[in-house]
């Protein structure tokens, strides 16, 4: 006879679940009606891919995504999804409000498991659990949070793939609003100040109006006002001629 015993002491450390909240729950599959186009969300999305192959656009560049691979978009990050026809993608995706200190070091990260894992394990017993609703079905969710956050911690460590990015610097966002500046008596367009920095049109004017509180091209039309009245004040120009 064997026997092996093991003294467990508890932690006084807070659970997961006291530094997030599980915002919604869903499952998502490629077809013909599929018209996903760049978004945000106000907080961090968990995309756990169950099945075929496609592309995630985050921060306007593209990544190719495969099964069994969990992207992590934090909150304010414009992302879409991408399926290839061959091979149709599909997903379990977890909207969470994480309470943790906000960081620029890592707007997204990538991580690839095994086909058998407990990331996933959790992801679709938390998704089995909010489509029966059984009793007490918001606690075994939370339950399964736990684990979650247990099994990624483990495995952020250790994975294969792990890719990060951030957002534009203050450096790329000031150079936008500088070449504004200097030719807003031009034709500008999006597409033109994100070549400028080499960023997605979309992207750069979410990050721009997060440093100055402004779109770029609000910001454009406030620069030709501005002009516009030290003109009308200071010169004997026509109103047609300042228009122009």
């Amino acid at each position: 006879m064997s026997h092996t015993y093991y003294t467990f002491s508890p932690i006084e450390e807070a659970l997961p679940r006291q530094q997030m909240i599980l915002r919604n729950v869903a499952s998502a599959k490629y077809g013909g009606d599929w018209h996903s186009t760049p978004h945000a969300h106000s907080y961090t999305e968990l995309f756990y891919i169950v099945g075929g192959d496609g592309q995630f656009q985050i921060n306007g560049q593209l990544f190719p995504v495969q099964t069994h691979q969990l992207v992590v978009v934090n909150p304010n990050i414009i992302h879409t999804e991408v399926s290839y026809d061959a091979r149709p993608l599909e997903y379990i995706v977890l909207g969470l409000e994480l309470k943790l200190p906000d960081s620029d070091e890592a707007q997204y990260c990538i991580f690839s498991f095994p086909p058998h894992n407990g990331v996933l394990t959790c992801m679709q017993s938390i998704l089995q659990e909010m489509q029966d609703r059984c009793p007490e079905y918001q606690t075994a969710c939370l339950a399964h949070m736990d684990i979650l956050m247990v099994q990624l911690i483990r495995s952020a460590s250790v994975s294969v793939t792990q890719t990060h990015a951030r957002f534009p610097s203050n450096r790329q966002c000031a150079a936008v609003r500088q070449y504004i500046e200097q030719h807003y008596k031009e034709s500008i367009t999006l597409d033109m100040l994100a070549e400028k920095v080499s960023i997605n049109k979309y992207y750069m004017s979410h990050a721009f109006k997060r440093e100055y509180g402004v779109s770029p091209i609000n910001y454009l039309i406030a620069c030709r006002i501005r002009e516009g009245k030290r003109l009308l004040a200071e010169t004997d120009l026509s109103l047609s001629q300042i228009a122009t």
